[in-house]
């Protein structure tokens, strides 16, 4: 493994690690703010934050463009999809889902997307069925209770991991003709105008409890929308992309880790075994199947 190799490695175990430790501050958030208040504040700053890292990448070349029809059609749609999974996720955690079982559940996308590309015409490997398994049976673990009922935060929490599993496949549509980073700070824009608007409705907050909040919310803000995605932006450059999945997938290692360390979360062993399936089933949909590891050994056509 090259230097640069291990530099991106790092850098997405990283971005796995904001990404599953946000959960703790989204769990917290939610004793202090309504969901559409936090997600409207967050992805909001998100986007302001991104501004200046876009300034960063104009300067060392990587010029993009403010004025490309295609940027703000996916950057609205995507936005669109997002303000859904963002907020159906906060309000799970408001509802009593845990961190943890939080980023279980929403690592599900993983699985979700590879079904959803049937429809795409998209075949998925063949690692991806018994994986799909493995988190039927994990998820029941995880999720359903002594009553074999589906709590209601988990509920939203699946209904969340629905949804960006449809994110997923809309960035996949737009983001190789635009600017990736102009793409991620457009759609929190619009994520966060959305949320502002439904908090509207929903309720202002009071100005106390939004500086109450103000720590959950900057870190959701900075390593979240902001550090994270620029950390993979940089890293899938000089990665394997299923390298690259599967440690971004150590996302809802992250979550669990952090709500035992910070919230003192406990799983039960039913709830523990599910997590372990669910995690064992996000590493299977990631594996390439035979025709993937043939293509890959093909050498590359050199641009003329």
């Amino acid at each position: 493994m090259n230097r640069r190799t291990l530099r991106a490695n790092i850098l997405l175990i990283l971005a796995a690690m904001f990404w599953g430790s946000t959960f703790v501050a989204q769990s917290i958030g939610a004793d202090y703010l309504d969901p559409f208040s936090f997600q409207g504040i967050r992805c909001t700053a998100g986007a302001l934050l991104l501004l200046p890292v876009i300034a960063v990448f104009d300067k060392i070349g990587q010029k993009g463009t403010w004025k490309d029809k295609n940027l703000w059609i996916g950057g609205c749609v995507c936005g669109l999809v997002l303000f859904a999974s963002t907020n159906l996720q906060q309000f799970g955690l408001s509802l009593g889902t845990t961190a943890g079982k939080s980023g279980f559940i929403t690592a599900l996308y993983i699985v979700m997307v590879p079904i959803f590309g049937l429809f795409l015409k998209k075949r998925p490997s063949l690692w991806v069925w018994p994986g799909v398994a493995l988190a039927v049976w994990g998820l029941y673990l995880l999720c359903m209770d002594e009553s074999f009922r589906l709590t209601l935060g988990d509920a939203m929490t699946l209904l969340c991991a629905l949804c960006f599993s449809i994110h997923i496949l809309v960035v996949d549509r737009f983001s190789p003709n635009v600017d990736p980073i102009r793409l991620s700070c457009v759609q929190f824009l619009v994520c966060g105008a959305l949320s502002l608007i439904a908090m509207v409705f929903a309720g202002i907050p009071t100005w106390k409890a939004v500086t109450d909040c103000w720590l959950p919310l900057a870190y959701a803000a900075v390593f979240s929308c902001a550090a994270a995605y620029t950390f993979q932006i940089v890293a899938q450059r000089d990665t394997n992309p299923t390298v690259a999945s599967l440690l971004m997938s150590l996302e809802s290692v992250f979550a669990c880790l952090s709500g035992w360390l910070v919230l003192q979360e406990r799983l039960s062993g039913k709830e523990a075994f599910g997590c372990l399936l669910m995690f064992c089933a996000v590493i299977l949909a990631q594996l390439p199947d035979q025709k993937e590891k043939n293509s890959s050994k093909a050498p590359a056509a050199t641009a003329e």
